[in-house]
């Protein structure tokens, strides 16, 4: 048998190439981590077999924006609002992280990530005080397994007050040549920026500039709430900084206009509407991009209000949609249709998502040629049995626990329920050693005085500069 041969056999494939489509029975093959080939059934001997019977087959789903680092602190902030968050998090615990905080945190939730079928993360990371910081978050992107993207955000000092004019470090140079000197690699870099809502727009034409000189995509956030409203995509796009290379992070409460301006310059969007209708960014901007001519794709943001799945965010996503959409719809007495399917929802979930990430020509979809990031999710429980519409089933009633087998470039990182080679009691016991050395900090921080668990904390709400 040859080596790094592998056939996933008999399974309902959902491949998310409009070229294959989907196949209630099929294979698909793969050889040194690429697709080669999908099919109804594909007559092959020579190969590790993966039975895929009462399994869906389909692409790893891609996270476009998660902060990472934020994990120790998961469900902290279930009853904050985007003032609180900031307060809690931004002006108080994260001043307190050590590299090693970064380091779990960002390999407990990219370890979280993996285990629910997200093969792709794109992490926000924005608590990078120092560049032992920065290093400690890359390790752990490095060590977990996982297709990530490092999207280096900078650190407290440049979040401390808004708008800042603390420029973005130089150190990304440095990052960039040590290690992502190549774009082809399973960690690739990306840059975070604040943009003008959240710097100086001197600061920020200075750290678009950097992001240009080492050549690098970047992320940045918009239309979030108050702050979305100074028209943050209509400056940046009379500065000549709105280009093809850029995803713009939330988009809630941006002006027709301006989506208009991202959608003529190639522009990509990650929604987030589970936090975004939690916190009060304002109602997801989904159809609004979709009438602009953008397909978004989705991101969880943070943990520390809510779950890490894509299932949550795919379900948030189009239940928010669909609420907006048959409002109208009933004031219009015009009710008789939905313009957004559970198919659409899982293309911003995977296609779409690689395509903000910049790397839809590798991973995305179930396509000969591309990387073999897959995962298998069961079909043989009650709640998914008879399978009707595998899309459907997907979107609306799988869950992290139903996540099988996880791929990420054909290398088998979660088999039968279980990740691979991961230290779980370890990683479990590092991450509460954070949180509690990081909530003895908090009592000697006067922002965070009142700090502790079990959800009765509610932070002071952020007041802008």
């Amino acid at each position: 048998m040859p080596e790094n041969r592998l056939l996933i056999r008999g399974g309902t494939v959902l491949s998310l190439d409009p070229d294959i489509g989907e196949l209630p029975v099929g294979d698909v093959l793969i050889e040194d981590g690429k697709i080669v080939a999908v099919a109804a059934h594909l007559d092959v001997e020579d190969a590790e077999i993966v039975d895929a019977t009462d399994r869906i087959v389909m692409p790893g789903f891609v996270d476009t924006h998660r902060h990472t680092w934020q994990a120790p602190w998961r469900n902290i902030g279930s009853d904050w609002t985007l003032a609180h968050y900031f307060t809690g998090i931004h002006a108080g615990l994260s001043g307190h992280y050590r590299p090693q905080d970064t380091y779990i945190g960002n390999l407990l939730g990219t370890l979280e990530a993996l285990d629910s079928g997200i093969t792709t993360l794109l992490d926000w990371s924005h608590n990078l005080s120092t560049p032992e910081h920065a290093d400690a978050a890359i390790a752990a992107l490095q060590e977990s397994g996982s297709r990530a993207v490092f999207a280096h955000g900078g650190g407290a000092p440049e979040w401390a007050a808004v708008p800042s004019d603390v420029p973005h470090t130089h150190d990304v140079k440095r990052i960039r040549e040590q290690y992502f000197s190549s774009d082809d690699q399973l960690v690739t870099m990306a840059m975070a920026l604040r943009g003008p809502q959240f710097a100086a727009k001197e600061t920020a034409v200075h750290d678009w500039a950097l992001a240009r000189e080492i050549g690098a995509r970047v992320t940045v956030h918009v239309g979030d709430g108050e702050w979305g409203k100074t028209r943050p995509v209509a400056w940046m796009h009379e500065q000549g900084m709105l280009t093809d290379e850029v995803t713009y992070v939330h988009c809630n409460t941006l002006g027709d206009d301006e989506l208009a301006m991202i959608a003529d310059t190639g522009g990509t969007a990650s929604v987030s509407a589970d936090v975004e209708v939690q916190m009060g960014h304002g109602w997801p901007a989904t159809g609004r991009l979709l009438d602009a001519g953008i397909r978004p794709s989705l991101s969880i943001d943070v943990c520390t209000s809510h779950g890490g799945d894509m299932f949550g965010a795919m379900r948030a996503t189009i239940a928010a949609q669909r609420g907006l959409d048959n409002a109208a719809a009933e004031a219009a007495s015009d009710a008789d249709s939905l313009r957004l399917s559970c198919r659409d929802v899982l293309s911003f979930a995977t296609i779409e998502g690689a395509r903000a990430c910049g790397l839809d020509d590798r991973i995305g979809s179930l396509t000969p040629g591309k990387d073999a990031d897959v995962i298998l999710i069961r079909t043989d429980s009650l709640a998914m049995t008879p399978l009707n519409n595998a899309s459907g089933a997907v979107v609306y009633n799988a869950h992290a626990g139903m996540v099988d087998t996880v791929l990420v470039a054909g290398e088998v990182v979660k088999r039968d329920g279980e990740l691979v080679s991961v230290d779980v009691p370890r990683i479990r016991r590092l991450a509460v050693e954070t949180r509690d050395h990081l909530l003895a900090q908090a009592h000697d921080d006067p922002r965070l005085a009142n700090a502790t668990l079990g959800g009765d904390w509610i932070p002071a709400a952020y007041t802008a500069a």
